[in-house]
């Protein structure tokens, strides 16, 4: 029992001295593997989120390591082009990275005669970015708020459309905030709209881009630039900044385990809907990619893309969504 303790001890010790990616790499380690099945064949479609195209791309080459003769098409739009497609039938997967609306789901069930299953796939740290090279060390979500959004309902004292306004001085101390976003069709437009802004308005200088990847290109080559997209697109040409709820919080970097406990104020799971029946069995190909996916193959696939795998826990919970 002693050597059981310490063993415990120095894994916690390790951990701690870890890096996230590397911790996330131990968990997924614990996943049972994908067991390939026979009688898979046929064609998939996924239509939805921008956020989650690289993933869904990724685990449909994983899926084709086991089943070469699938063919797989991936389409990411954004997160509002899935529940149409669903309803529709011209996709299989409605890959989201925020929970379908009401009346999304009332449009789908008005089709079908029920509600679509929504399943977890990974967590994501919204993350609101900075060139490399500016030096603001934190923001509260009342200072974002002012930056991007028109309405200030969160109570922050002025609009900020300068750094300066932030704290930055020297050459920074005047120069405008340049903004870039996303546009209405993307589910991280919205959840940025409803978790930050309040539901606000976005100010008309925020330049819409058609997708997460151009939003940090923009930050990367606009020394004064400020956008908003998942973590999973971080490069090396942007600096994701700590964020704290209120300003008597402490700043969080948007570490897996301050995700996981809900202290980074925009964290966010990401989400693939699907078509089953009620008391029906899925099509195997349409199955046993959902399988997959919460398999360790397919959350060692989250964690390649830059996002944040589920516990075995909730791996578990999601699997038994497709098994009543």
């Amino acid at each position: 029992m002693k050597r059981a303790v310490t063993s415990l001890v120095l894994v916690v010790v390790s951990v701690s001295l870890l890096g996230a990616q590397a911790v996330s790499g131990m968990l997924t380690a614990m996943l049972p593997s994908y067991q390939k099945v026979s009688g898979v064949s046929g064609s998939l479609t996924s239509v939805g989120s921008d956020t989650m195209n690289n993933m869904m791309t990724l685990w449909a080459e994983t899926y084709r390591k086991f089943y070469p003769s699938v063919k797989i098409q991936v389409e990411g739009k954004g997160s509002g082009t899935a529940p149409p497609a669903l309803i529709a039938g011209t996709s299989q997967f409605g890959p989201m990275s925020r929970q379908m609306r009401a009346a999304e789901l009332d449009s789908f069930e008005a089709k079908h005669g029920y509600k679509p299953t929504e399943l977890r796939t990974s967590y994501d740290a919204l993350a609101v970015y900075v060139n490399k090279d500016n030096p603001i060390k934190s923001l509260t979500l009342a200072q974002v708020e002012a930056v991007f959004g028109k309405n200030r309902a969160r109570g922050y004292k002025a609009n900020i459309t300068t750094w300066g306004q932030l704290g930055l001085t020297g050459d920074w101390a005047n120069r405008p905030i340049s903004l870039y976003g996303r546009n209405s069709a993307s589910g991280t437009y919205g959840f940025f709209k409803e978790h930050v802004l309040k539901n606000g308005d976005y100010k008309d200088t925020v330049k819409e881009q058609p997708g997460s990847a151009s939003v940090v290109q923009g930050v990367t080559e606009d020394r004064f630039g400020m956008g908003y997209s998942g973590i999973g697109y971080k490069t090396s040409g942007v600096r994701a900044v700590p964020l704290s709820e209120t300003p008597t919080s402490a700043p969080s970097d948007g570490s897996y385990e301050d995700v996981k406990s809900g202290k980074y104020p925009l964290w966010r799971f990401l989400y693939i809907y699907i078509n089953r029946a009620p008391g029906k069995a899925l099509d195997p190909i349409v199955g046993e990619f959902v399988k997959l996916i919460f398999s360790k193959e397919g959350q060692d696939v989250v964690v390649k893309d830059g996002y944040m795998p589920l516990t075995g826990a909730l791996c578990q919970q999601e699997l038994a969504k497709i098994s009543k």
